[in-house]
C-alpha cells in the first residue's frame, strides 16, 4: 500500500531527528566535552545524560496526559523541537578557549531534553497517521529510514572535521550546526501536513484534570492487563537493547585493548550498525505483516541473546565489526515493532498520556544493565563475563512477552 503524505511527513521526521542521536549524542559531543582543560573525564558525561533522562522521565506522562486535549499535541511537539534545534546550534558557540563547559553542558542537556520530549509527542501521533494494519510498515520505515539519512549529516561533519583536523574545534562546531539545519528542515513536513485526530475535548481546569486522569490511570493501569504486561517485559529487553548500544565500544575496548580500537575505527563500526539497521527495520515491518508483529519482536529478543554469547568469544576487531552487523540486523527492528505493538494497544484518545509511561519505561532502561556489567567486571576481574550478565534481561523480557495475547490485541 502506497505511503499517505501524512505517513511520509512522519516518517521524515525520524530522518531529521536521528541525525542528533547520532551526531551530537555518540559521536561529536563526548570528543568537544574532551577537550576541555578542566574536564576530569570524559566518562563525566554520563552523568549529565542521566539528569537529561530522569528530567524527560518525569515530565513526560504529565505533558502527555495535558497534550491529550484537542490542539495540543502539535504546539508541544513544536516547543520541545524548536528547544532541541536551539540548544544544538548553541552548542557550536561554547568553545574549549573558555573553559566554560558547565554552559556546553547546559545547553546538552537542554537538547537532550528538547530531542526526547518532542519523541514523546511525534510516537504518539503514529496513532493519528495511520491505520492499525499499516502501523508496523510506518513505525519500521521511520526507524529505518531514519538510520540511513542520519549518515549523510554526520558523513559531513566527519569530511569537514578531517579537512579542518581532528584536533580543532571548528570542524566540531560546523558539526553541530549542520546537524540543527538538517534536524529543523525534516521538521518542517509534520509541522506542515500532520494533525492530531485522537483526543479529549477541553474542559475547564485542564492542568489539575490532566494530573487526575494521569492519577487515575497509574492506579488503575493493571486493568489494562495488554498494556501492563507490554510495559513491563518492555522494560527489560529495551533495558538489554539500549545497554548493549551504550557498553558495546567500552566493553570492546576493555576485552580488546585500548590500542586495538582508534577513533576510525569506532566510527566505523556505528556506521555498519547504522547502515545494517536500515534494510533490516524494513524486512521486519514487512516480516511483522506475514508472521505477526509479536512473533518479529521475539525474533529480535533471540538475535540479541545470540549476539550476547557470540561477543563472549572476541579476539579482533573484525569480530567486533561481525557483532555490530548482528547487532545492527536486530536494533532498528525491535525499536520499531515495539512502538506500534504499543501503539496498537493502548487507548487512542489517551495516546499521549500511555506514550508518557512508554517514555518513563524506555528512559530508565539501561539503568540496570550497565551497573550489572561493571558489578560483574569488578567480582570477576574479566570484562568478557559481564557481556553474559544482561542474557537475564532478555530472558526475563522475553518470559514476560510470551505472556501476551498471541494475536495482535485490541484497544481496551
Amino acid at each position: 500500500m502506497k505511503l499517505t503524505k501524512e505517513e511520509r511527513s512522519w516518517i521524515l521526521y525520524d530522518c531529521g531527528n536521528s541525525a542528533y542521536s547520532m551526531a551530537v549524542t555518540t559521536a561529536l559531543l563526548p570528543i568537544v566535552f574532551g577537550m576541555f582543560d578542566n574536564v576530569q573525564s570524559n566518562m563525566d558525561l554520563g552523568y549529565f545524560n542521566s539528569i537529561a533522562s530522569i528530567l524527560i522521565a518525569v515530565l513526560s506522562p504529565v505533558l502527555g496526559t495535558i497534550a491529550d486535549y484537542k490542539d495540543k499535541k502539535k504546539r508541544f511537539f513544536i516547543f520541545f523541537a524548536a528547544l532541541g534545534l536551539i540548544c544544538t546550534t548553541s552548542l557550536a558557540f561554547v568553545s574549549p578557549e573558555s573553559g566554560h563547559w558547565q554552559l556546553l553542558v547546559l545547553f546538552y542537556v537542554l537538547s537532550a531534553v528538547g530531542f526526547s520530549g518532542a519523541n514523546i509527542f511525534y510516537d504518539s501521533f503514529l496513532v493519528d497517521i495511520t491505520t492499525d494494519e499499516q502501523m508496523d510498515k510506518v513505525s519500521a520505515n521511520g526507524f529505518a529510514f531514519g538510520y540511513i539519512a542520519s549518515i549523510i549529516p554526520f558523513g559531513i561533519s566527519l569530511i569537514l572535521i578531517f579537512y579542518l583536523g581532528m584536533d580543532k574545534v571548528i570542524g566540531y562546531q560546523i558539526g553541530f550546526i549542520v546537524t540543527a539545519l538538517w534536524w529543523g528542515l525534516f521538521t518542517i513536513p509534520i509541522i506542515r501536513n500532520v494533525k492530531q485526530k485522537h483526543y479529549i475535548e477541553p474542559e475547564p481546569r485542564p492542568v489539575i484534570n490532566s494530573f487526575r486522569r494521569l492519577r487515575d490511570t497509574f492506579k488503575n493501569i493493571r486493568q489494562y492487563k495488554t498494556v501492563f504486561i507490554f510495559l513491563v517485559a518492555y522494560f527489560l529487553y529495551i533495558d538489554g537493547v539500549d545497554t548493549i548500544i551504550k557498553m558495546v565500544v567500552p566493553y570492546a575496548t576493555a576485552v580488546l585493548g585500548e590500542n586495538s580500537l582508534d577513533t576510525f575505527t569506532l566510527l566505523g563500526i556505528l556506521l555498519v550498525i547504522q547502515i545494517i539497521a536500515f534494510p533490516c527495520a524494513i524486512l521486519y515491518g514487512n516480516l511483522a505483516k506475514k508472521y505477526s508483529t509479536g512473533t518479529m519482536i521475539v525474533v529480535g529478543i533471540i538475535t540479541y541473546i545470540i549476539s550476547c554469547m557470540a561477543a563472549f568469544f572476541i579476539t579482533s576487531v573484525w569480530h567486533i565489526f561481525i557483532l555490530g552487523a548482528m547487532i545492527g540486523s536486530a536494533q532498528g527492528g525491535i525499536q520499531a515493532l515495539s512502538r506500534s505493538y504499543y501503539a496498537k494497544i493502548i487507548p487512542k484518545d489517551n495516546s499521549n498520556e500511555f506514550f508518557g509511561f512508554y517514555n518513563i519505561f524506555g528512559k530508565f532502561a539501561a539503568i540496570i544493565g550497565p551497573g550489572v556489567m561493571a558489578l560483574t567486571t569488578t567480582l570477576t576481574g574479566n570484562a568478557r563475563y559481564s557481556i553474559l550478565s544482561i542474557i537475564p534481561l532478555f530472558i526475563a523480557g522475553l518470559i514476560v512477552f510470551n505472556k501476551l495475547p498471541k494475536e495482535q490485541p485490541k484497544n481496551r
